[in-house]
């Protein structure tokens, strides 16, 4: 037995369920058998198995998610853990429903996730915005500062919502916010769906909860090689009351867990424990050399890196190309690596972002290097100045709360009778997925002008009821 499974109880028993025979007359409904009927849909569905009835007995006899959950707890230095099969989405909405009550306020920062201003219509609660701080050398925001939390302590949150990192690997100075937070007896979330990495080697920063935060959520298959759709939650439960996000957990939850994603959160959590600081450090050095070959080409610089920021306020994993540094389209480099099979994480005029993980080798980095450097050097044209991302720049103007605008009655209304009109949609380019308007605020000239012309500038915008633009969904008068 491999020590990564020997130290994982959920991939263990989900390995040791395919390696018995079983004759199931259980859920689910393909019985790891739907081959005998398309060898296609057999290929999709035969490697899964259940909670219920696979990595447990349907009873729970073994309490094999309990303890796989208890270890996480104890590598995270928590008081509570739970595994969720429905990604970082799943976990925002299970911890902002345990809270607080409907009409209840909490500070949150504006990059937060669509997740959380869904969570916000389902608990009824109220958002006091925060604004991101920018960094005038790189246009990039660098996290939200505890004076403009401060500010707003009058208001009377309830609890403070943080998104750390951020998409573009920047972190707000979390040990200083949080320390004002617990000074007003105010718990701090954060959703670190970006940084299930962090502590586990000295090269990236450290986790939430060992900057004394109260609860984390990330997902394992963002930056950890988690199924798709797995999330880890942990709690303190100093100034949160665990009953209660357990009972919001299981509410939120699907009550027919898969066992491939749970399992996998499982062998990433052994993986951290066991093996965490030699890959992290093989990451860094692999991700730096590349930066340095990329970079030599050129006279200015090109990614975001450590030393544009303060210690410990940004991921040296991650990679960020300033395409305006050398005049090009980051939405046409996207387009000419996909043309030789190669996919970025995100793109947009002035930037890519490749996510680069744990799995990923020296010779993945050689070559995305070969392929990306000759479409580098022929796209090169003027600099541009730095210009701050839609989702980074727009300040709300809120007229109703989210939740009376979710359930309001509403219209269709051209674009250009749409300003001053109050938004019914959560519109946001995607990637980040950061909102750019919300249900219940204003649209206004900034926010229909900035959304068109990402769209034209090939960036996919999402959730709108209308995706051309041509027309908003807006409250009726």
């Amino acid at each position: 037995m491999s020590s990564l499974r020997a130290s994982a109880p959920l991939l263990d028993a989900y390995l040791t369920y395919f390696e018995s025979v079983r004759q199931p007359f259980t859920i689910p409904g393909h019985k790891q058998r739907a081959s005998r009927l398309d060898l296609g849909l057999g290929q999709v569905v035969d490697s899964d198995t259940p909670l219920y009835g696979g990595l447990d007995e349907i009873k729970l006899t073994n309490q094999t998610l309990k303890k796989a959950e208890g270890l996480a707890a104890k590598l995270w230095g928590a008081d509570y853990a739970r595994f969720s099969t429905g990604g970082s989405t799943h976990a925002n909405q299970a911890i902002i429903l345990a809270l607080g009550k409907p009409g209840d306020k909490i500070a949150l920062t504006r990059n937060a996730h669509r997740s959380v201003l869904s969570a916000l219509v389902l608990a009824g609660l109220e958002p006091i915005w925060l604004s991101p701080q920018i960094d005038t050398a790189t246009g990039v925001p660098t996290g939200t500062s505890v004076a403009e939390f401060e500010k707003i302590l009058q208001q009377g949150p309830i609890a403070l919502l943080l998104t750390e990192p951020g998409y573009l690997g920047t972190l707000s100075d979390l040990h200083a916010l949080i320390r004002s937070a617990h000074s007003h007896a105010i718990p701090v979330i954060v959703d670190a769906a970006w940084g299930g990495h962090f502590g586990f080697s000295p090269l990236v920063p450290d986790h939430a909860l060992a900057m004394g935060a109260d609860a984390l959520i990330t997902s394992t298959h963002k930056a950890l090689p988690g199924y798709s759709a797995s999330a880890l939650l942990v709690v303190q439960g100093k100034y949160l009351d665990l009953d209660r996000i357990e009972q919001s957990f299981e509410t939120t939850h699907t009550t027919s867990p898969a066992g491939a994603p749970l399992a996998s959160i499982d062998g990433c959590r052994a993986l951290l424990q066991l093996r965490g600081e030699e890959l992290i450090q093989e990451l860094v050095a692999n991700i730096e050399e590349f930066k340095q070959e990329i970079q030599s080409h050129f006279d200015i610089p090109i990614f975001l890196n450590t030393s544009d920021f303060a210690p410990g306020r940004f991921d040296p994993t991650k990679i960020v190309l300033r395409t305006n540094q050398i005049g090009a389209s980051g939405v046409e480099i996207e387009k000419a690596l996909q043309a030789q099979m190669i996919r970025v994480e995100m793109a947009d005029n002035d930037t890519v972002v490749f996510l680069a993980t744990l799995v990923d080798s020296k010779e993945d980095f050689d070559l995305l290097a070969l392929t990306l450097m000759p479409i580098l050097l022929d796209q090169q044209s003027t600099a541009r100045a730095n210009a701050t991302s839609l989702s980074w720049s727009i300040s709300p103007t809120v007229a109703i709360s989210m939740r009376q605008a979710f359930f309001a009655q509403t219209e269709m209304v051209r674009t250009d009778v749409s300003i001053g009109r109050i938004c019914a949609d959560l519109i946001a380019p995607y990637p980040p997925g950061v909102a750019v308007v919300a249900p219940g605020e204003v649209l206004t000239k900034a926010i229909v002008e900035g959304l068109s012309a990402a769209k034209a500038a090939g960036v996919r915008i999402a959730y709108a009821s209308d995706p051309t633009l041509m027309t908003y969904r807006v409250i009726k008068s």
